[in-house]
């Protein structure tokens, strides 16, 4: 009896010490939210990638002139801002109510790390993808975004749920794939963040959230 004691009194210690070095309250419900600005943000993209001429598609597709001054970059450049902020804002305001909800600090050591994390990769990614536009090679982006991401989820996961190391696996499996398909980027881009947030926020409000 009192061994068993003791194992469990050491697996509760285990437990602590995992949630105070890891930020646990990021909500599945947002991932799923995210993922279906995506899938909106590209089909708005689409539409607007209907109105190219064929010729003009596939300069965009391949490598072309700076494309700084292109109206159509230009839009979609917004398009993809806007799907940015609203995941953005969706994840924080579901993540501090769920913090609020299990008595979790919002901002403490584990969520700057996890923060600091993610955020190095993906904009080291983001000045990464402007390059790529200052040059012309847009056929690019679409692969290098879903690279990056995927490294950024695959460094974040260290302190937060190990699930996302597998969601950002996925992210990067699929830039590779992508990189093999240039001028069918938007599609590949609404797989990884439109399809794949859906899935695993669901996986995870359903492993998670609903405790």
């Amino acid at each position: 009896m009192d061994s068993n004691k003791y194992l469990d009194d050491i697996s509760e210690i285990k437990n602590m010490m995992s949630r105070s070095s890891r930020f646990i309250s990021l909500s599945g419900i947002s991932g799923i939210l995210a993922g279906c600005y995506a899938l909106i943000g590209a089909g708005f993209a689409y539409l607007r990638l209907k109105e190219l001429s064929s010729a003009n598609y596939a300069g965009l597709s391949g490598r072309s002139s700076s494309l700084w001054g292109n109206d159509l970059i230009q839009d979609l450049t917004v398009i993809a801002v806007s799907v940015i902020v609203l995941a953005v804002v969706t994840g924080i305001i579901l993540t501090v109510k769920k913090a609020k909800k299990s008595g979790e600090k919002m901002w403490d050591v584990s969520s700057r790390r996890l923060v600091l994390n993610f955020l190095l990769p993906l904009l080291t990614g983001g000045a990464f993808c402007l390059v790529l536009i200052q040059y012309g090679i847009a056929g690019l982006v679409a692969p290098a975004t879903l690279l990056f991401y995927g490294l950024a989820c695959i460094n974040a996961s260290k302190y937060t749920m190990r699930d996302i190391r597998y969601m950002g696996l996925a992210f990067i499996i699929i830039g590779l794939i992508s990189t093999q398909f240039i001028g069918y980027g938007l599609y590949f881009w609404a797989l990884g963040f439109g399809l794949c947030h859906i899935v695993y926020g669901a996986l995870m409000h359903f492993k998670y959230d609903r405790k």
